[in-house]
């Protein structure tokens, strides 16, 4: 048997990232699911670019705030304690809006966890939106 408790706060947040991002999945000796926690003040966005997952599926849980999730077909908005999922191939680009009303807070989850397999996404004229 194995247990672990992570201080969340100890964990250094990731250097060069567009908001704190905090990988929690090698403190918590995890090797099936990848978890950060990601605080984003107004304007700043999570992931370091609009990209899609060819084979992680992804699922963010709002703990604070608002999250602001960009998708060719439409933005999301994703209240304090719901969960926004991602499929495998499906371009986001997650984000706290420059008007939000605070820091965001978002646990994010993808599994399995995949290390190179984001591709870039560049949003065409013809998105809807």
């Amino acid at each position: 048997m194995g247990y672990r408790v992570v201080d969340v706060d100890s964990v250094d947040p990731e250097p060069d990232r567009p908001s704190e991002c905090r990988k929690l999945s090698g403190p918590g000796g995890l090797d099936a699911v990848a978890i950060n926690r990601f605080s984003a003040a107004p304007g700043e966005q999570l992931p370091l670019a609009y990209h899609y997952h060819e084979t992680q599926q992804e699922a963010f849980y709002v703990l604070d705030g608002t999250l602001a999730v960009e998708t060719p077909e439409r933005t999301y908005e994703v209240p304090a304690d719901d969960l926004f999922v991602v499929d495998p191939e499906s371009p986001q680009r997650a984000y706290n809006p420059a008007d939000g009303d605070g820091h965001v807070t978002v646990l994010a989850i993808g599994a399995p966890p995949a290390d190179g397999d984001a591709v870039a996404y560049e949003p065409s004229e013809s998105d809807p939106k």
